[in-house]
């Protein structure tokens, strides 16, 4: 446990109440690279506050982007980038590492890339592999970091077959088009996070997607001011949360309802949770809307790795919804979930186990037998994932008393969850 953690308890109660999420962190780093992409400054406002994000502000200027500003809103400046002084330490972002790599491979500057232990047992490969067809020199280390890249003497492939459909190399294949100043194709996506198509397109960028396949033909044109919608994933912990813990009834304003982000949505729907979308608009290129949850009955039903992949950040409160639900839930689709920020099928194992529920475990799927969670104050150890620290909240306010052994992790994407719960749940 590092020395600023400290461990947390967490109790049942509604949630009742109006409230708002940070800035949507996929979106928040892909604003602040695209700022970067030009010597014209550019405005971002609401930018995500967590640590991960600030792993990228802090790459872009060591690379020699100007940042500026306080509060979630910062004027981004870039143009011209250079080799750096040391390497880019992408602290616990994986995001940062793969997104990075593909912007200064099409930037052609030598750098290394280096990480948090945690970081350093996550594959890199299969981005390295890609930008290595794209002409980049790339050495990794067994496949992940640190990963050192040469520079690319020479853009060789143009069009580009993703082997498993990942948003983070995709998004790096685009970056590196983008900074490289060359048109590419994508295919074989599979509706994976398109955050980087449609700011780029917001951009001015001449780009195309149909959810498999992509093309850039030229990058952004214009500096249009970003502001960044609400974390779609940090709002789930409320409607998670409400819909669990009786009683409850909240509104979460200004969320991001990108339909490649929302598979934990249509899955509560479909186990019968009663969420509305209001106030429906589009900010920045993103789908827009502000939500209302209630507390309601859910039962089990059957998720397909399609939904999953755009719920795989969500997979934790999607088993916790359905430790509450009437008969089993099965979930396909969540291999990934073995090298997130930690082993996140054992991180669900842990949780069902700490208010009771069985589940069953194979090589690429869930199945948990809903029933009753019943909390007794167990502690949940997180492995320093704020994700499962934040899930344990959530399973609480349904099920009773839990702790989790270490709180330090939340600062990665929403360092005022805590605040942002105490000021809805009534006791």
């Amino acid at each position: 446990m590092s020395p600023l953690a400290s461990p947390r308890s967490f109790a049942s109660g509604p949630l009742r109440g109006t409230l708002s999420v940070p800035g949507d962190k996929s979106i928040s780093h892909r604003a602040l690279i695209l700022g970067a992409y030009d010597a014209a400054p550019i405005e971002v406002r609401n930018l995500n506050p967590g640590r991960d994000v600030r792993a990228t502000m802090e790459a872009l200027i060591a690379l020699g982007a100007r940042v500026d500003g306080t509060h979630g809103t910062l004027r981004v400046q870039g143009g011209a980038l250079r080799e750096p002084m040391g390497p880019l330490d992408c602290m616990n972002s994986g995001s940062t590492a793969r997104m990075m790599l593909g912007v200064c491979a099409g930037a052609d500057i030598p750098v290394t890339l280096d990480g948090d232990e945690s970081l350093r047992r996550r594959p890199m490969e299969p981005g390295a592999a890609q930008l290595r067809a794209f002409g980049a020199k790339i050495d990794t280390n067994d496949g992940r970091l640190p990963v050192r890249l040469y520079g690319t003497p020479q853009i060789e492939t143009r069009r580009f077959i993703l082997l498993s459909p990942s948003a983070q190399v995709k998004s790096a294949l685009l970056l590196a088009g983008v900074f490289a100043k060359t048109a590419i194709e994508i295919h074989g996506d599979k509706q994976s996070r398109d955050h980087t198509e449609r700011l780029l397109r917001y951009l001015g960028a001449d780009i195309t997607w149909d959810g498999s396949h992509v093309t850039l033909r030229s990058g952004p044109t214009r500096r249009a001011p970003i502001d960044v919608a609400g974390d779609f994933s940090a709002a789930s912990f409320f409607l998670v949360a409400a819909t669990v813990a009786a009683k409850s009834a909240c509104e979460i304003r200004d969320v991001g309802v990108n339909p490649t982000r929302t598979g934990l949505l249509d899955a509560l729907l479909a186990m019968g949770a009663d969420i509305e979308l209001c106030n429906e608009r589009e900010v920045a290129g993103e789908p827009v809307a502000d939500i209302v949850v209630r507390a309601a009955p859910l039962r089990g039903i059957t998720v397909g790795p399609d939904i999953a992949l755009r719920a795989i950040d969500e997979i934790p409160l999607l088993a916790v919804a359905a430790a509450f639900a009437e008969g089993d839930t099965k979930i396909t689709g969540v291999r990934d979930l073995r090298t997130k920020e930690s082993d996140r099928v054992a991180a669900i194992e842990r949780l069902m186990a700490a208010v009771g529920i069985a589940l069953e475990v194979s090589a690429n799927g869930l199945v948990i037998h809903g029933g009753t969670p019943r909390g007794e104050g167990a502690v949940v150890e997180t492995h320093d994932d704020h994700r499962i620290a934040m899930a344990t909240a959530v399973l609480a306010a349904g099920a009773g008393p839990l702790a989790i052994d270490s709180d330090a992790s939340i600062d990665v994407s929403f360092p005022a969850f805590l605040d942002t719960l105490r000021s809805v749940q009534l006791a």
